[in-house]
């Protein structure tokens, strides 16, 4: 630890009074609904009625914030900063509001004493804010609302932003988390001639709600090697004492800076990409720092008891009255601010300015900065079909053809994830562009099919977190991206998926967030193509997840061939605040539709495939749907077989691309009218769902529609092992034989003259799983079908 004091004592001391002012705010913020800067005795009806939000934190996160603030200034350096910290918003409110940017978004949170009063009214209260950063947060990113995501938002942040500099918070229970003790490793993915740098500042204050934290309870020596491990460069700050830390701050951050800076001169000038061992700082201060030292007999201030609210029963506890009133006047406010409630001009000064200012970046506002993307068109990719469901092609290679072309035209702001899948996923074509970011060593066999390089902008990492870290901080931050999956494992990002769509239902009334650009999810390798990786593979339930948010932010995609994924594709990296879910699998499918057909197809959402169906001009006795690749081929074999031995029935056959256009029009922007609904699926005949997914959340979606009582959905049941792709769909009963049967025990006139029929069909499907028992692959007439009319 460093004992230069690069501050002067005038320095020294308005960095501590500034210091001190954010900490009263934070203090201010917790309890004070009137008497914002105590030009009167602290009375009970002064303070909040229901005491909310998190001290412990508070004092540290501020305290970084001011002395980034000084780097900012007098080394001309543009930044943010990421609080990573659960509740330690007060200690970012602070700073955020003294700088004056909160008061220019939020005007009647102005800079005297009525607005004090409302800043302080408003925290953690019906109808204010939050205890996180949240999206209401200027200079907000990263909302900390579940923890372990900080390091991968400012990596994301920092990717092809060569002179910023993203300072994030690690709180020391965050640093327990899987994701978070994960994303160390971003650094060995940061190129120091095109992207800015992250400064982690890991906050050792030593506990948790009510338990110490790990890494606080381990030697210096033990927490260096593990940074060290990681590929840091690790300085430590610690002790209690202000006046001594802010000097140790101050020299440590110069020192830092001054790292970075040596770090990409040499690079840039080289013109050579190498992985460098960046600095971060450990900062041990006191959890609690500056509040009550002891609160009725018990330790308070560096222990768990200051994570939330150090004193309680202000309205009938005098003597707890009496101690929050000396501890708020013990940052000394009439110092402070002026008469009129402002920040005296002194301290004011010690803020940067305009969108120097972390607060007022637009880097924090990505929409501010961002640039569509420059798209080719999307049509020159199509694939010819003659003649519906003849041919046969790998449904995501055309679009990976397509993202190579879209990363040619967008090499500062374009970006692919995907963990170790890319090849896998049919989407190698992007390789041709740029290849996969690499700056670690190189083996001689690594040119032999290896596609590394070190300003590769396909960035492949075997957690699924950390992708999706730095692909939310890369759009948050006004860029663009694609992600590509296993189904299966995309279960590992549920919860960012839901952080990161309450963050966007927030934003949809927040009117200065200016629009970013939408996550697009591209789920393969699917369900209905895992009968050989077996049971654990086979999870179509990420969908489930996604239509429990808002729907004004969530999409979900399921084209069925070439040409709809992408049409699909061409529309979702063009689109603005949603989550864009695309389900396609990568193996050789059957096609469907030409380009201009997938093009109408896609806009409409879903529709009636005339080439499927013989029900024009009547009535249809059955409507077959598929939406899904294997659960439209299956349904379109089961309508082939009951038209083969019924010839005089009529089937309507629907594909659904867009699954929200089963929701009414009431519930999703996407969702089709009472009377589109009912004139496609018809009020009173036979639904055959074939599904994708979990058959229950089809109910879900369509509970309120006029003929719901006849829809009957077929789909994964949870019934799987290593298996061919149609036993799979046979165990799960989406396969032809299964749904052809469900016909004939759903329309009446078949029900008893069927009977032959459906013995006929129940011998196929025992002849088909003894063939693939046999000889481990699906019957040849089976899998090679096409449509036959």
């Amino acid at each position: 630890m460093t004992t230069a004091t690069p501050l002067t004592p005038e320095q020294l001391d308005r960095i501590d009074a500034y210091w001190r002012a954010c900490n009263y705010l934070a203090v201010g913020m917790i309890y004070l609904r009137d008497n914002p800067l105590l030009r009167e005795p602290l009375k009970p009806e002064h303070i909040k009625q229901r005491l909310l939000g998190h001290w412990g934190a508070s004092p540290g996160l501020s305290f970084m914030y001011v002395h980034l603030n000084r780097i900012i200034r007098e080394r001309d350096q543009d930044a943010i900063f990421l609080a990573g910290p659960g509740h330690g918003a007060p200690g970012v409110l602070a700073p955020v509001y003294l700088e004056g940017t909160y008061s220019e978004i939020y005007p009647n949170k102005s800079e005297d004493e009525e607005g004090l009063k409302a800043f302080f009214k408003q925290f953690s209260f019906p109808g204010g804010i939050g205890s996180h950063c949240t999206p209401e947060t200027p200079g907000s990113i990263h909302e900390g609302g579940e923890l372990g995501y900080s390091i991968s938002h400012a990596f994301g942040a920092a990717f092809d932003n060569p002179d910023l500099l993203v300072a994030v918070a690690v709180g020391d229970g965050e640093a327990e988390t899987g994701p978070l003790a994960t994303s160390w490793h971003s650094s060995k993915f940061l190129n120091p001639i095109r992207d800015g740098a992250v400064l982690p500042i890991l906050h050792l204050n030593g506990y948790k709600i009510n338990n110490p934290t790990l890494l606080s309870r381990i030697p210096d020596e033990e927490l260096a090697s593990l940074m060290r491990g990681y590929g840091w460069t690790p300085h430590f700050v610690a002790g209690d004492d202000p006046l001594t830390l802010h000097q140790t701050m101050a020299a440590t951050l110069d020192a830092c800076h001054d790292q970075i800076r040596a770090i990409q001169h040499a690079a840039r000038a080289s013109g050579e990409a190498t992985r460098a061992h960046w600095p971060m700082i450990v900062l041990r201060t006191p959890k609690g720092w500056t509040g009550p030292s002891e609160v009725d007999g018990h330790k308070v201030e560096g222990f768990w008891r200051a994570h939330q609210v150090p004193l309680s029963g202000m309205h009938d506890n005098p003597e707890h009255l009496k101690q929050l009133e000396d501890w708020l006047r013990s940052y000394r406010p009439e110092e402070l601010f002026d008469a009129q409630g402002r920040l005296i001009p002194e301290l004011k000064a010690l803020a940067p300015q305009g969108t120097k200012r972390m607060s007022a970046s637009p880097h924090a506002n990505g929409g501010l900065i961002r640039r569509a993307l420059r798209m080719p068109d999307f049509r020159d990719y199509a694939i010819r079909v003659d003649k519906p469901g003849t041919a046969r092609a790998m449904n995501t290679k055309p679009t990976g053809a397509l993202l190579r072309d879209v990363m040619a035209r967008n090499l500062d702001n374009f970006r692919v994830f995907g963990p170790d899948e890319n090849s896998s996923n049919k989407l190698d074509a992007v390789y041709e562009v740029s290849k996969k970011l690499w700056l670690c060593d190189y083996k001689p066999e690594d040119a032999d099919g290896g596609e590394l390089s070190p300003d590769g902008r396909v960035l492949e990492m075997l957690s699924e977190h950390t992708l999706e870290g730095w692909y939310e901080g890369y759009v948050l931050t006004g860029r663009h991206g694609f992600f590509a999956t296993y189904e299966a494992f995309v279960h590992v990002i549920d919860s960012m998926y839901n952080q990161h769509a309450k963050w966007l239902s927030i934003c949809e009334d927040i009117p200065w967030r200016a629009r970013i650009s939408s996550l697009n999810l591209l789920i393969t390798s699917t369900v209905w193509r895992q009968d050989h990786n077996g049971f654990t593979h086979q999870d179509p339930g990420f969908l489930d997840v996604v239509v429990n948010k808002n729907p004004e932010v969530t999409r979900i995609y399921l084209p069925p061939d070439v040409n709809t994924l992408l049409s699909t594709v061409n529309h979702c990296l063009q689109s603005r605040d949603d989550i864009n879910v695309i389900v396609a699998d990568k193996q050789s499918h059957l096609q469907y539709l030409d380009m201009d057909a997938a093009i109408k197809h896609c806009t409409k959402g879903i529709g009636i495939w005339e080439w499927a169906s013989n029900d024009q001009g009547a009535e249809p006795d059955v409507v077959m749907a598929g939406c899904g690749d294997i659960p439209t081929k299956e349904a379109l074999a089961a309508t082939a077989l009951l038209r083969e031995h019924f010839p005089d029935i009529k089937i309507r056959f629907i594909n659904v691309v867009d699954l929200f256009k089963l929701q009414p029009a009431g519930e999703h922007p996407h969702g089709l009218s009472d009377a589109d609904f009912d004139s496609l699926f018809t009020k009173d005949r036979p639904i055959i769902f074939n599904f994708h997914g979990y058959p229950w959340l089809i109910h879900r979606l369509a509970y309120r529609r006029t003929n719901h009582k006849n829809l009957h959905v077929r789909g994964y049941k949870e019934k799987g092992n290593i298996n061919t792709p149609l036993e799979l769909a046979i165990s799960n009963e989406i396969d032809r034989f299964s749904l052809a049967i469900d016909v004939i025990n759903r329309v009446p006139r078949l029900q008893v003259a069927g009977a032959h029929v459906k013995e006929t069909l129940r011998d196929q499907q025992i002849e088909c799983r003894n063939y693939a028992y046999e000889h481990g692959i699906d019957k040849p007439d089976v899998d090679e079908w096409v449509w036959p009319f």
